[in-house]
């Protein structure tokens, strides 16, 4: 028998996934663009005050995708088309905030195009002209030394930006990364109810795999359970944010860095009785990612409960992990 020694959340045991629990693809896309609805019109102004940053530009081409830019497409864009650029401008002082598209159509119901190819052919030009029309007292693009998530501008199109850039707004270009990591980090209401369901989906898989339906100690490998649990996302209707890893520690045998599980560990380790089996697990659905490990122990033949000192050793653990997250600052 295998017992699970669950590490941060507590779920109820059983494996059955009802498939109504995940959306078609119409309904998702229906849910993805009410969250995006409520991310710009509610969320953004808010985050744009606190990154006190009145203007932000994102500019994007097809297949060579900004992050940040990825996450504020409709549903039914799976990519961005041509060159598109998106202006958000804050006006904190009439609490508006405009959301228009320097490119040829509306993204979706909630960016405006702004560009008429037939008035002006040239779209740097066009982005500009409404800039210069707002004035802004700060200029954000998405380049970061610091953060990734916000470093997705490239070299060409800022450099393009900056050449048609009236030399009085030069210096008021900065770096839009707070601005950036905040929109990629902060999550609605509603997208915490829907986290949480998808949580409970990703370990309800977990605990699924680390099950005697899949795991026959002294047969099964970790490889197997690897592919196990990616192959059940896939038939789900679902996509892993990572390949899941499974790994497994040994009394008798040194403890590895974390980097093991990445670099030079066997791939087919067949799981044995008494080994803590550990492992690394998120899926992706309407667009947010989960991020879960566990530990399960394998029963030897003549226990009936994990070894006292693992739980012991979970129990200090999790009063570490209480003390961290209770001292995190928003």
């Amino acid at each position: 028998m295998i017992k699970q020694l669950i590490t941060v959340f507590i779920f109820i045991q059983g494996f059955l996934l009802s498939a109504q629990q995940i959306l078609n693809e119409k309904e998702r896309a229906i849910v993805i663009d009410e969250i995006l609805d409520d991310r710009f019109n509610n969320l953004l102004p808010k985050l744009m005050d606190a990154a006190d940053l009145d203007m932000w530009v994102v500019i994007s081409r097809e297949y060579n995708e900004d992050p940040v830019i990825k996450t504020m497409l409709p549903a039914t864009w799976l990519n961005a088309r041509r060159r598109t650029i998106l202006l958000f401008y804050r006006d904190k002082a009439k609490n508006t905030i405009e959301k228009l598209a320097v490119a040829r159509y509306n993204v979706g119901k909630n960016i405006v195009s702004a560009w008429d190819k037939e008035k002006e052919p040239n779209q740097w030009k066009r982005l500009m002209q409404l800039i210069s029309e707002r004035n802004p007292k700060k200029i954000g693009l998405n380049y970061s030394t610091d953060h990734n998530i916000a470093d997705g501008l490239v070299k060409t199109d800022y450099e393009e930006f900056m050449a048609n850039l009236p030399k009085k707004y030069t210096s008021k270009v900065i770096s839009a990364e707070q601005l950036a990591v905040r929109w990629i980090e902060t999550r609605t209401e509603r997208e915490m109810v829907i986290y949480d369901q998808l949580v409970d989906i990703t370990h309800d898989i977990i605990a699924e795999a680390f099950s005697e339906k899949v795991i026959t100690p002294g047969i099964t490998t970790t490889s197997e359970v690897e592919w196990w649990m990616r192959q059940k996302v896939t038939d789900l209707g679902l996509e892993t944010w990572f390949h899941p890893t499974i790994d497994v520690q040994r009394s008798k045998e040194e403890l590895v860095s974390h980097l093991y599980s990445f670099s030079g560990r066997p791939e087919d380790t067949v799981i044995l009785p008494g080994d803590l089996v550990h492992c690394d697990f998120g899926i992706t659905y309407l667009r947010l990612n989960t991020d879960c490990q566990e530990l399960a122990y394998v029963l030897k033949p003549e226990e009936t409960a994990a070894p006292e000192f693992l739980v012991n050793g979970l129990k200090e653990g999790n009063k570490l992990q209480d003390f961290l997250t209770g001292n995190m600052i928003k």
